[in-house]
């Protein structure tokens, strides 16, 4: 799949807005932190993604019904769901001068309708590269590659899945106002869109 840059400007990918804050402190606390564990940006890349796939649970596998969608308050918090872990990684990323956008996908859901997934795209030589930090579970095994994607999920056309081939440097307003209204996990899933 050809994945569309939304925004021409390569800068835009590294800007700091009120979900992704990367000039907050527990941000470039973390970053700080996950840097000096490595040698390189690739390094770097692959250390910020497992830290946020494996030390941040998704808050459906955990139960908790807390509502995260700043990467600030996701890192302080250590809970969110895909689309806050995703704020997140970029936030990280963006702290250390990686280009990072926000993708999605449309999924089915256990309900037999469908859901919007969230991940993030980086650049490295040239090329994005998506990555799903969303965290690993029985059935889900989602891997840091820049040599073909290791995504959660492929999505079935036949079922109606499909990739959004659109690299955004801001979240998606939609899903961004479901997360900021949503007093509980609950209620948002009953609101965050299915499709953009």
């Amino acid at each position: 799949m050809e994945l569309i840059q939304k925004t021409a400007d390569l800068s835009a990918y590294l800007a700091a807005d009120e979900v992704i804050d990367h000039h907050h402190p527990v941000v470039r606390q973390t970053a700080a932190r996950l840097a000096a564990e490595v040698n390189d940006s690739y390094e770097y890349a692959r250390v910020a993604y497992e830290f946020v796939r494996d030390t941040i649970p998704h808050s459906q596998d955990s139960g908790d019904l807390r509502v995260t969608w700043r990467a600030s308050d996701v890192l302080s918090l250590g809970t969110g769901i895909c689309h806050a872990k995703a704020h997140a990684l970029a936030a990280l990323l963006r702290a250390e001068d990686i280009p990072t956008a926000l993708c999605y996908q449309r999924l089915s859901d256990d309900e037999g309708g469908h859901a919007l997934h969230g991940l993030i795209a980086l650049r490295f030589h040239g090329a994005w590269h998506r990555q799903d930090p969303r965290g690993n579970k029985p059935g889900v095994d989602a891997r840091f590659s820049l040599d073909g994607e290791r995504l959660a999920w492929t999505p079935d056309a036949a079922s109606g899945e499909l990739d959004h081939p659109f690299l955004y440097a801001e979240p998606h307003p939609a899903v961004v106002a479901a997360l900021r209204a949503a007093p509980d996990r609950p209620s948002l899933w009953r609101t965050l869109p299915d499709t953009l």
